[in-house]
């Protein structure tokens, strides 16, 4: 474990940056992951991240020490509680923050069930859709170009590491939503037909619109 007591530590640094500037992250291809519940997640569905910044007086408290006992020594920088606020605005009781490269994958053409996204802008509406996707058992999730960052630490949080039961496809155009070539399915709120007697074709792509739409 490295103890870092300076704002300047290279890794502090790049961790403040990642959570202030979305920009920063989409740049770098790194997101930060907030608190316990999301680091044991990635471990369990991942593996290690990058690295983990640790307020060092809560190193042996009982949800946060398994997780430390499952990274090397190198990937762990602690701090105290005072540089740790002051470096990522968050409060110190959250314990860990890990880094992480932010998952890339392909156009998902061969899945079953796909979720499509249309300029979903709230981050809170875009997690929920995401945690209600994981536990309805969609494949994919393909998000439009307007839609918000899925790993801004806001949409983080609201999915609850549903991203890491899913294929993420983000920045949507027209031709890749042509290349999927699978059915597009709505629901409407005048329709005639309930959800669960309807009857879904298999591959398709469900469509969900923005809060305006």
């Amino acid at each position: 474990m490295q103890r870092a007591t300076s704002r300047q530590n290279p890794r502090l640094r790049e961790a403040a940056r990642l959570i202030a500037s979305s920009r920063d992250r989409r740049k770098a291809g790194r997101c930060v992951l907030e608190g316990e519940h999301l680091l044991t997640v990635y471990l369990e569905r991942v593996g290690a991240p990058e690295f983990v910044l640790l307020v060092e007086e809560l190193a042996a408290a009982p949800h946060i020490a398994p997780l430390l006992a499952r990274l090397g020594a190198g990937d762990i920088v602690a701090v105290s509680a005072v540089l740790f606020a002051e470096v990522t605005g968050l409060p110190p009781a959250l314990g860990v923050v890990a880094v992480i490269a932010t998952p890339q994958p392909p156009l998902a053409t061969g899945a079953r069930f796909h979720l499509l996204v249309d300029d979903l802008q709230d981050p809170g509406n875009v997690g929920t859709l995401l945690r209600t996707a994981a536990a309805a058992g969609v494949d994919a999730v393909l998000l439009s170009k307007h839609c918000a960052f899925a790993w801004s630490p806001k949409v983080l949080r609201a999915a609850m590491g549903a991203h890491f039961a899913l294929r993420l496809v983000e920045g949507l155009d027209e031709a890749a939503l042509q290349a999927l070539r699978v059915p597009l399915l709505a629901t409407s709120s005048h329709a005639g037909d309930s959800l669960p007697t309807a009857t879904l074709p298999s591959p398709c792509a469900w469509v969900f619109g923005h809060e305006g739409q």
